[in-house]
């Protein structure tokens, strides 16, 4: 990547020294619809322990007086919540593989790592957006619009 440059350029797909993976504009735009099913994944997998942990708790709560159409509804909310867990464990893994940072798993928001002025940055993508349209510093919390600079640089890669 250019010192010269303040954006990454469309082909700085290489690893620094500290083996951090950086992805370019170009590659995040080939990985996205995967990440965007991981990510769906991952957010509804969430809302389904959210929805049965409460439901879960009130059986626990009672399992002593349990019938048993009530015991075998406990039963199958421990297998249902552990398989959405598995599911979640599965998908991080992949996000993991892919070099892709989870930013926030209720909402699906995932960091594409690259480097922005020689700083760590994520090109940020949130379930339910339309393609890529951020970016943050990696220790901020602040998405910016992606430049149209880069979008023109990206347009070029791609002709």
């Amino acid at each position: 990547m250019s010192g010269s440059r303040s954006y990454p350029t469309s082909d700085a797909s290489e690893s620094p020294e500290r083996g951090e993976v950086v992805l370019s504009l170009k590659t995040v735009y080939k990985m996205l619809p995967l990440v965007q099913q991981i990510a769906s994944d991952i957010v509804t997998s969430n809302r389904t322990v959210e929805r049965l942990h409460p439901e879960e708790e009130r059986l626990d709560r009672q399992r002593r007086n349990l019938d048993w159409p009530m015991r075998h509804r406990r039963y199958e909310i421990k297998e249902e919540i552990a398989k959405a867990e598995k599911e979640i464990e599965v998908a991080l893994a992949e996000l993991r593989d892919l070099g892709v940072v989870l930013l926030d798993d209720l909402v699906g928001r995932v960091g594409f790592p690259t480097m922005v002025n020689n700083r760590r940055a994520y090109f940020s993508w949130r379930l339910g957006e339309d393609g890529l349209q951020s970016w943050r510093f990696a220790d901020e919390d602040v998405d910016r619009p992606i430049p149209p600079s880069w979008l023109k640089e990206l347009s070029f890669a791609q002709a």
